[in-house]
Protein backbone atom coordinates (compact mmCIF):
# COMPACT_ATOMS: atom_id res chain seq x y z
CA UNK A 1 0.00 0.00 0.00
CA UNK A 2 1.25 3.83 -1.14
CA UNK A 3 0.38 7.05 0.31
CA UNK A 4 -2.09 7.01 -2.78
CA UNK A 5 -4.26 4.17 -1.32
CA UNK A 6 -4.27 6.31 1.65
CA UNK A 7 -4.91 9.62 -0.21
CA UNK A 8 -7.84 7.80 -2.34
CA UNK A 9 -9.18 6.44 1.13
CA UNK A 10 -9.02 9.81 2.72
CA UNK A 11 -10.88 11.51 0.08
CA UNK A 12 -13.69 8.76 -0.06
CA UNK A 13 -13.97 8.99 3.27
CA UNK A 14 -14.68 12.71 3.78
CA UNK A 15 -16.63 13.42 0.11
CA UNK A 16 -18.84 10.36 1.18
CA UNK A 17 -19.60 11.43 4.83
CA UNK A 18 -20.57 14.98 3.13
CA UNK A 19 -22.45 13.50 0.74
CA UNK A 20 -24.55 11.41 3.25
CA UNK A 21 -24.57 14.37 5.60
CA UNK A 22 -25.89 16.60 2.80
CA UNK A 23 -28.70 14.09 2.03
CA UNK A 24 -29.50 13.35 5.78
CA UNK A 25 -30.20 17.16 6.07
CA UNK A 26 -32.30 17.30 2.75
CA UNK A 27 -34.38 14.43 4.61
CA UNK A 28 -34.16 15.01 8.01
CA UNK A 29 -32.85 18.32 8.30
CA UNK A 30 -34.45 22.24 8.80
CA UNK A 31 -37.47 21.83 6.19
CA UNK A 32 -37.07 18.54 5.87
CA UNK A 33 -38.88 16.85 2.08
CA UNK A 34 -41.36 19.44 2.34
CA UNK A 35 -39.10 22.24 2.64
CA UNK A 36 -36.51 20.67 0.25
CA UNK A 37 -38.95 20.03 -2.70
CA UNK A 38 -40.05 23.74 -1.70
CA UNK A 39 -36.31 25.41 -2.64
CA UNK A 40 -36.14 22.92 -5.78
CA UNK A 41 -39.84 24.28 -7.07
CA UNK A 42 -38.22 27.93 -6.12
CA UNK A 43 -34.98 26.81 -8.39
CA UNK A 44 -37.27 25.80 -11.40
CA UNK A 45 -38.05 22.26 -11.00
CA UNK A 46 -41.28 20.97 -11.67
CA UNK A 47 -42.23 17.89 -8.92
CA UNK A 48 -40.53 19.77 -5.88
CA UNK A 49 -41.27 16.37 -4.12
CA UNK A 50 -39.68 14.45 -6.54
CA UNK A 51 -36.44 16.58 -6.86
CA UNK A 52 -35.91 16.37 -2.98
CA UNK A 53 -36.22 12.68 -2.74
CA UNK A 54 -34.08 12.10 -5.58
CA UNK A 55 -31.26 14.34 -4.02
CA UNK A 56 -31.54 12.42 -0.96
CA UNK A 57 -31.57 9.25 -2.51
CA UNK A 58 -28.65 10.46 -4.72
CA UNK A 59 -26.65 12.11 -2.17
CA UNK A 60 -26.68 9.43 0.41
CA UNK A 61 -26.14 6.27 -1.92
CA UNK A 62 -23.08 8.11 -3.51
CA UNK A 63 -22.03 8.56 -0.13
CA UNK A 64 -22.20 5.35 1.19
CA UNK A 65 -20.54 3.82 -2.12
CA UNK A 66 -17.35 6.16 -1.76
CA UNK A 67 -17.12 5.35 1.64
CA UNK A 68 -17.24 1.56 0.86
CA UNK A 69 -15.19 2.22 -2.30
CA UNK A 70 -17.57 0.76 -3.81
CA UNK A 71 -18.50 1.98 -7.99
CA UNK A 72 -16.18 4.60 -7.52
CA UNK A 73 -16.77 5.96 -10.73
CA UNK A 74 -20.28 6.06 -10.37
CA UNK A 75 -20.46 7.68 -7.00
CA UNK A 76 -17.96 10.14 -8.51
CA UNK A 77 -20.63 10.77 -11.41
CA UNK A 78 -23.57 10.73 -9.11
CA UNK A 79 -21.27 13.51 -6.68
CA UNK A 80 -20.47 15.68 -10.16
CA UNK A 81 -24.28 15.45 -10.88
CA UNK A 82 -25.57 16.79 -7.97
CA UNK A 83 -22.98 19.47 -7.53
CA UNK A 84 -23.34 20.81 -11.58
CA UNK A 85 -27.15 21.22 -10.70
CA UNK A 86 -26.70 22.77 -7.66
CA UNK A 87 -24.10 25.10 -9.56
CA UNK A 88 -26.19 25.98 -12.64
CA UNK A 89 -29.17 26.75 -11.14
CA UNK A 90 -28.60 27.68 -7.22
CA UNK A 91 -24.90 29.11 -7.06
CA UNK A 92 -24.17 30.24 -10.31
CA UNK A 93 -26.15 33.82 -10.30
CA UNK A 94 -24.35 34.30 -6.81
CA UNK A 95 -21.12 34.86 -8.26
CA UNK A 96 -17.62 32.52 -6.98
CA UNK A 97 -18.07 33.32 -3.34
CA UNK A 98 -19.41 30.77 -0.84
CA UNK A 99 -20.02 33.30 1.73
CA UNK A 100 -22.08 35.16 -1.47
CA UNK A 101 -23.60 31.52 -1.75
CA UNK A 102 -21.75 31.26 -4.87
CA UNK A 103 -20.80 28.48 -6.41
CA UNK A 104 -17.02 28.01 -4.79
CA UNK A 105 -18.28 24.73 -2.54
CA UNK A 106 -19.69 23.10 -5.48
CA UNK A 107 -17.29 23.20 -8.06
CA UNK A 108 -14.57 21.53 -5.42
CA UNK A 109 -16.63 19.17 -4.62
CA UNK A 110 -17.04 18.27 -8.04
CA UNK A 111 -13.31 18.72 -9.02
CA UNK A 112 -12.63 16.63 -6.14
CA UNK A 113 -14.61 14.20 -7.38
CA UNK A 114 -13.11 13.72 -10.99
CA UNK A 115 -10.29 13.96 -9.26
CA UNK A 116 -10.38 10.79 -7.53
CA UNK A 117 -12.45 9.35 -10.16
CA UNK A 118 -8.83 9.93 -11.96
CA UNK A 119 -6.87 8.64 -8.67
CA UNK A 120 -8.72 5.78 -8.49
CA UNK A 121 -10.67 4.14 -5.30
CA UNK A 122 -7.09 2.64 -3.93
CA UNK A 123 -6.35 -0.68 -2.17
CA UNK A 124 -8.55 0.12 0.76
CA UNK A 125 -11.84 -0.23 -1.07
CA UNK A 126 -14.50 -2.55 -2.15
CA UNK A 127 -13.54 -1.64 -5.79
CA UNK A 128 -10.13 -3.41 -5.55
CA UNK A 129 -11.04 -6.13 -3.42
CA UNK A 130 -12.89 -7.15 -6.16
CA UNK A 131 -11.01 -6.56 -9.51
CA UNK A 132 -13.52 -3.87 -10.12
CA UNK A 133 -11.22 -0.79 -10.39
CA UNK A 134 -11.49 1.68 -13.31
CA UNK A 135 -9.40 4.55 -13.05
CA UNK A 136 -7.52 6.99 -15.36
CA UNK A 137 -8.98 8.38 -18.16
CA UNK A 138 -11.29 5.99 -18.22
CA UNK A 139 -12.60 6.43 -15.13
CA UNK A 140 -12.35 10.38 -15.20
CA UNK A 141 -14.59 10.12 -18.48
CA UNK A 142 -17.10 7.83 -16.59
CA UNK A 143 -17.72 9.74 -14.12
CA UNK A 144 -17.96 13.30 -16.18
CA UNK A 145 -20.22 11.43 -19.22
CA UNK A 146 -22.72 10.05 -16.67
CA UNK A 147 -22.75 13.17 -14.79
CA UNK A 148 -23.60 15.72 -17.92
CA UNK A 149 -25.89 13.03 -19.15
CA UNK A 150 -27.83 13.15 -15.96
CA UNK A 151 -27.31 16.52 -15.36
CA UNK A 152 -28.83 17.23 -19.14
CA UNK A 153 -31.13 14.61 -18.48
CA UNK A 154 -32.61 16.12 -15.57
CA UNK A 155 -32.65 19.31 -16.54
CA UNK A 156 -34.52 18.71 -19.98
CA UNK A 157 -37.50 16.81 -18.26
CA UNK A 158 -37.85 19.07 -15.29
CA UNK A 159 -36.21 22.51 -15.46
CA UNK A 160 -39.04 25.33 -16.66
CA UNK A 161 -37.79 28.34 -14.86
CA UNK A 162 -40.21 31.32 -14.38
CA UNK A 163 -39.77 34.34 -16.95
CA UNK A 164 -37.97 36.91 -14.97
CA UNK A 165 -39.84 40.29 -14.87
CA UNK A 166 -38.85 43.34 -16.26
CA UNK A 167 -37.09 45.48 -14.17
Amino acid sequence: MDVTDIASALIRLVVGATMIAHGLNHWRGGGRIAGTARWFSGLGLRNGPLQAWLSVITEIGAGVLLILGLLTPLACAAVIAVMLVAGLLAHRPNGFFVFKEGYEYVLVLAVVALALALLGPGRLSIDHTADIEIAGWVGGGVAVGAAVVSTAGLLAVFWRPQPQAAA
